[in-house]
Order: structure tokens, then C-alpha cells, then sequence
């Protein structure tokens, strides 16, 4: 596991994002769903 470095840790970060996105994504649309059905 040493092929993480200072400089070589895009791929982390950008999974790490994305994963970010992902759950912004699915509260948005929880929250969207339970207003709507309300």
C-alpha cells in the first residue's frame, strides 16, 4: 500500500470527491421524495 504519496494521491482524492458527490446526491433526492409524498 505504498502507492500513495504526496504527490501521487489523485486517485484517492477523486474517489473521495466523488463519493462526496454521491451522498449530496442521494440526500437531495430523499429529501425531494419525502416533501413530494408529504
Amino acid at each position: 500500500l505504498n502507492h500513495f504519496s504526496t504527490s501521487r494521491h489523485f486517485g484517492f482524492e477523486a474517489a473521495a470527491w466523488y463519493w462526496h458527490f454521491v451522498d449530496v446526491v442521494w440526500i437531495l433526492l430523499f429529501s425531494c421524495i419525502y416533501w413530494w409524498g408529504s
